[in-house]
C-alpha cells in the first residue's frame, strides 16, 4: 500500500467515526428540551458542515494524479483539524 492510499485510508476512517459521533449527538439532541434541542441541531449542522469540508478534501484527493496529491495534503490535514476541533466543542457541549 502506497502512502496516498495509507493517507485515505485513515481519512475515510475518520469520516466514518465522525459520522457515528454526529449520529449520537443528534440521538442526544433529540432527548433534549426544546431549547436546548434547537441548539444542539444548530451545532450538529455546523459539524456536517466541516465533516462536507472533510470529504470534499479527501474526494480531491482521492482525485489527484501521481504525486499532485501531496500539495493537497496540507488543505486536508487543515480540515481535519477544524473538524476535531469543531467535535470537541460540540461534545463540551452537549456534556
Amino acid at each position: 500500500m502506497d502512502r496516498k492510499d495509507a493517507f485515505q485510508e485513515k481519512m475515510q476512517a475518520q469520516l466514518d467515526e465522525w459520522t457515528a459521533e454526529i449520529a449520537k449527538l443528534r440521538a442526544q439532541a433529540e432527548q433534549a428540551q426544546a431549547d436546548a434541542k434547537l441548539k444542539y441541531l444548530e451545532e450538529i449542522d455546523t459539524l456536517r458542515e466541516h465533516q462536507l469540508k472533510a470529504e470534499l478534501k479527501l474526494k480531491e484527493i482521492q482525485d489527484a494524479q501521481g504525486e499532485a496529491w501531496k500539495d493537497m495534503k496540507s488543505g486536508a490535514e487543515a480540515a481535519w483539524d477544524n473538524m476535531n476541533d469543531a467535535m470537541k466543542t460540540a461534545w463540551k457541549r452537549f456534556s
